[in-house]
């Protein structure tokens, strides 16, 4: 080797032509017609003609690339195929589990398993926060520092979602052990509490008493009328927000009087059918007819100016409306949550004398034990009377009239 300088070399590439040139013991410069300049080394094994890319120029300068080729040359005189084994190790890179290959397989593995919901939070959690970072590592390379790096970057964002993200890191490490990718999981030793603190203390639920009640109908003029409507759907039926905000016509049969919500809807990840006492089928109507015939019981308002394709509303609407909705209340009603019309929704339920049974079933709440187990009846008819009954003192709180608890009587 010592044929070529790099003057050469860089008048070759200002040039732009075509050329392959030694530098003498197999070391070659190329350059080809799009200008790419690189290093190959040529050498025989077993009496056939091979060639080795070393990488390009100026990566790899003239010096460098001199003894990177000493080094092949003498794995060469030892009986290596170099060119051999940099094809191995590169398919057996390509092949080689990465955390996000893991992740992949971990996701089709659960699909099944898992409600959809909680499938696409860790779906995004992962997406948003650890494939940017770990996502082409190898499982089994992934350390412990670089998860409670992750971890820690989260926690900007939200505390909340720093927890999500090391379960679902957790998760796919289990997975990959019990599937023997990896032999041992990083985060086996891994406390959130170590990395961004103890758990703040859950917020109470509020349960909305009569008269805050009356003064929130009094204030619900203020907003615009669908997101008053959303209000007054939530606090009768005790639905969750993302339930209805994902609603479609398809789902309300006006007939029966009847939303279903369906499965990929449902937290629980089952079917549930509320009924609607006429009040609320009215609400329902009144919102179809301000729906410029989209899908959705609540689409987003700029498509009816061409604005946006069919999309329904997002839930942070109705969050921002109750922000404006509780600075026209003041110290008249407690600042709530769409959450929290459902936690007043079940404690007037009881409060009306509803069987405990008919109300949690009221809420879509699982029975658990041996109820879940043995009954499945679903109990309509008695979720349509505890309903119609919740309907009732609404509509008489919101006119200001005196409310009378009548308990419903045991069948």
């Amino acid at each position: 080797m010592g044929k070529l300088t790099d003057v050469q070399i860089r008048n070759w590439i200002k040039a732009g032509a075509p050329v392959a040139v030694a530098d003498g013991e197999g070391l070659t410069f190329t350059l080809s017609a799009k200008g790419t300049a690189a290093w190959t080394l040529r050498y025989r094994i077993g009496g056939k003609r091979k060639e080795l890319t070393l990488g390009r120029y100026p990566d790899i300068p003239l010096t460098k690339a001199r003894e990177i080729a000493t080094a092949k040359r003498a794995e060469v005189q030892q009986g290596i195929d170099v060119a051999a084994e940099k094809r191995r190790a590169g398919q057996e890179a390509a092949s080689a589990w990465t955390f996000r290959r893991l992740a992949d397989d971990y996701f089709e593995k659960v699909a099944d398993r898992l409600a959809d919901n909680t499938l696409k939070g860790r779906r995004q959690q992962l997406r948003d926060y650890v494939y940017p970072k770990i996502g082409g590592t190898a499982a089994a390379d992934v350390s412990a520092a670089e998860i409670v790096a992750i971890v820690e970057a989260a926690s900007v964002k939200s505390l909340h979602v720093a927890r999500l993200v090391l379960i679902a890191i957790r998760e796919v490490f289990s997975h990959g052990i019990a599937r023997h990718v990896v032999t041992e999981d990083p985060c086996a030793h891994i406390k959130a509490k170590a990395i961004i603190g103890g758990t703040k203390q859950q917020r109470e639920r509020v349960m909305l008493a009569d008269a805050e009640l009356v003064e929130l109908f009094k204030a619900l003029p203020g907003l615009s009328r669908p997101n008053a409507l959303m209000v007054r759907i939530l606090l009768a039926t005790g639905a969750r927000i993302g339930e209805l905000v994902g609603a479609e016509w398809s789902h309300v049969d006006f007939e029966r009087a009847e939303w279903t919500i369906p499965p990929e809807h449902a937290k629980n990840g089952k079917q549930f059918v509320i009924p609607l006492p006429p009040m609320v089928a009215g609400w329902f109507a009144e919102l179809q007819a301000m729906a410029f015939g989209s899908r959705y019981v609540l689409p987003i308002r700029t498509r009816n100016h061409g604005n946006e394709a069919d999309a329904h509303m997002e839930p942070v609407t109705l969050n921002a409306a109750l922000n404006t909705l509780a600075k026209t209340l003041g110290d008249k009603c407690r600042r709530f949550t769409p959450h929290d019309l459902r936690s007043t929704c079940r404690s007037h339920l009881g409060a009306l004398g509803v069987d405990v049974l008919i109300a949690e079933r009221c809420l879509n709440h699982s029975l658990g034990g041996l109820v879940a187990v043995y009954d499945k009846h679903d109990y309509l008819t008695e979720r349509r009377r505890a309903l119609d009954l919740w309907a009732a003192k609404l509509a008489s709180l919101e006119k200001g009239e005196g409310f009378n608890v009548v308990a419903l009587k045991r069948a």
